[in-house]
């Protein structure tokens, strides 16, 4: 099942007697079981029919024990198994599964679970093989989620989304340099954004004065900037970024630096060798607004100089993790290695 056809049952009162949420994003887990701990049962029900369970501190006997009671005074009752992933005897290995028939507790429940129950599994950070015979009984018999991390380049476009749904707008720009910042986990995104709104008007559009006032992250000294100045030969403007990270180091670690240049200059790379330059947003994994930049920047970076540029990047990647370094600060390492790039 999809996210959103999930939620949209959930608030149709229509239930599923197992949900087994699994997934590299735990975002979408929390979200569908934090709805269900909040929403199924009313605050006099919960008291006797909800109950939340953690995966490290029972068995799958446990958990089905629980699900085979029947509510009190209620149409249903709730259990919660939060870090699923951590029952040891939930999933039984591949080349078990292939040869032991004997059946565990959670398929034997599968196969006949009580309607009265709401039984939810979070099942984090990992997923189970969907070939496998307890695979293949949820989805008959229940509903399995599988909650995929997003890529890089959908996140600026899922941060608008997300904002939409709470009447507000971002300019592209200012997710673009969320995303670069915060990366592609959507707690954290989702919580900085929560934070944002609160010190904003309802129906704002947020700009990168915003994020910088209110996040903290920079809106002219920051690596997305860096990588634009680069593209454009502003040594100037590129130096005073440097300069800023420089007297910055906690919050601009050379490392991540260059491991951004470095994922910079791999879709310009893409650029130079796409037949078909329609295409660019998609292949480099972009959003299509900025395609335009990375136009630009293989006009000023060829195909022969970017492997020069690929060269220097590995050398300051092992300088910067200490390795034939000498004496230099993260500051002049940055300085030589943007230099380089750049003449």
């Amino acid at each position: 099942m999809e996210y959103n056809e999930i939620i949209s049952e959930l608030k149709k009162k229509t239930y599923r007697p197992i949900y087994f949420l699994m997934g590299e994003e735990p975002y979408f887990i929390d979200m569908i079981s934090d709805y269900i701990e909040n929403n199924v049962l009313d605050e006099s029900e919960k008291e006797f029919n909800q109950t939340i369970l953690y995966g490290r501190d029972v068995s799958t006997a446990e958990i089905i024990g629980a699900a085979k009671r029947f509510p009190m005074m209620s149409e249903h009752q709730v259990v919660i198994i939060k870090e699923a992933q951590d029952i040891k005897d939930l999933v039984k290995k591949e080349k078990e599964d292939k040869k032991d028939k004997v059946k565990t507790p959670f398929e034997a429940y599968l196969e006949n679970p009580l309607p009265s129950t709401i039984l939810v599994f979070c099942y984090k950070y990992k997923t189970i093989d969907k070939r496998t015979a307890l695979a293949k009984l949820i989805q008959k018999n229940a509903a399995l989620f599988e909650s995929k991390k997003l890529y890089d380049n959908q996140v600026a476009d899922w941060i608008s989304n997300y904002l939409k749904s709470k009447d507000y707008t971002i300019n592209q720009r200012a997710a673009a340099l969320l995303n670069e910042y915060l990366g592609t986990s959507l707690s954290k995104v989702t919580n900085e954004l929560d934070k944002l709104i609160i010190n904003l008007p309802a129906k704002s559009e947020i700009t990168q004065e915003h994020i910088q006032t209110n996040i903290g992250i920079s809106k002219d000294y920051n690596v997305f900037e860096l990588q634009t100045a680069i593209a454009k030969k502003e040594v100037l403007k590129a130096n005073r970024i440097i300069n800023y990270f420089n007297a910055n180091p906690k919050d601009n670690p050379m490392v991540m630096t260059v491991a951004s240049l470095y994922g910079y200059f791999c879709k310009i790379l893409i650029y130079h060798f796409l037949a078909d330059k329609k295409s660019a947003a998609s292949a480099m994994g972009v959003n299509p607004y900025f395609v335009k930049d990375y136009e630009m920047a293989a006009k000023n970076y060829s195909a022969g100089k970017l492997k020069s540029i690929f060269s220097y990047l590995r050398e300051y990647d092992l300088k910067s993790k200490g390795i034939d370094r000498g004496s230099a600060s993260e500051g002049e390492l940055l300085k030589e290695l943007v230099f380089k790039i750049m003449h």
